[in-house]
């Protein structure tokens, strides 16, 4: 069944946890995109975020480190909270090292890869990994719009899951909506990342119930 992950840059920040109260009954999950101005042009959150998050909630948060040195902020951020942990394919050297170090502490080990990366980066690391997230935006800022050729990335994406018998999820992030999440759970994804969707969009409650059905099929 695919899982909707709500991510809170697109929320109103000034009151995050009434934001995230209106939404829990439409949300299986929160997607905290940790920012770092450097390997992409934005900066955004740290563990206050997360520890604030704690005190309100206790859904599952995936860290989605869009920084340059990840590592680095494994631990801190499962000792906060975090269930989940997303690292870049583009930034990590070590890509394996990184991956059992994340599963190390517990935590889901998912590696993103940014729209212009080919999937053949990611050949030897997918029977290790939890999850892949196809990023369908250049990431660093939310409300963009979906690029139409991922879609064929995430098709061609779950067939090597198939043809290789793997159990790694599927999870897309940007501009992912009310136009295309059913399509995109219909490709093989198994999390759908969204933020405008989720916070700013009054059909919430329908694109859930249509979300549910096609994943019933």
């Amino acid at each position: 069944m695919a899982i909707v992950s709500a991510s809170i840059l697109a929320a109103n920040l000034a009151h995050l946890s009434e934001e995230v109260k209106r939404v829990q009954e439409l949300i299986d999950e929160i997607h905290l995109d940790v920012m770092d101005g450097h390997f992409v042009p934005n900066l955004t959150f740290g563990f206050p975020m997360i520890e604030a998050l704690r005190t309100f909630t206790n859904m599952p948060i995936d860290a989605h480190l869009m920084v340059t040195n990840p590592t680095e902020l494994i631990k801190g951020f499962v000792e906060k909270g975090a269930t989940r942990i997303t690292v870049h394919q583009e930034v990590c050297y070590h890509l394996h090292r990184t991956v059992e170090y994340i599963k190390s502490f517990g935590a889901e080990a998912f590696v993103a890869i940014n729209p212009a990366t080919p999937l053949s980066t990611l050949d030897e690391i997918l029977p290790y990994v939890d999850g892949i997230l196809v990023m369908t935006v250049n990431p660093g800022f939310s409300g963009q719009k979906f690029i139409p050729t991922m879609l064929d990335k995430i098709k061609r994406l779950n067939d090597i899951r198939k043809g290789r018998e793997l159990n790694f999820k599927i999870a897309v992030d940007g501009g992912v909506g009310n136009e295309n999440a059913v399509e995109l759970v219909r490709a093989g994804v198994d999390i759908l990342v969204m933020g405008y969707g989720v916070f700013r969009n009054p059909r919430l409650p329908e694109l859930r119930r249509e979300i549910l059905n096609a994943s019933g099929q």
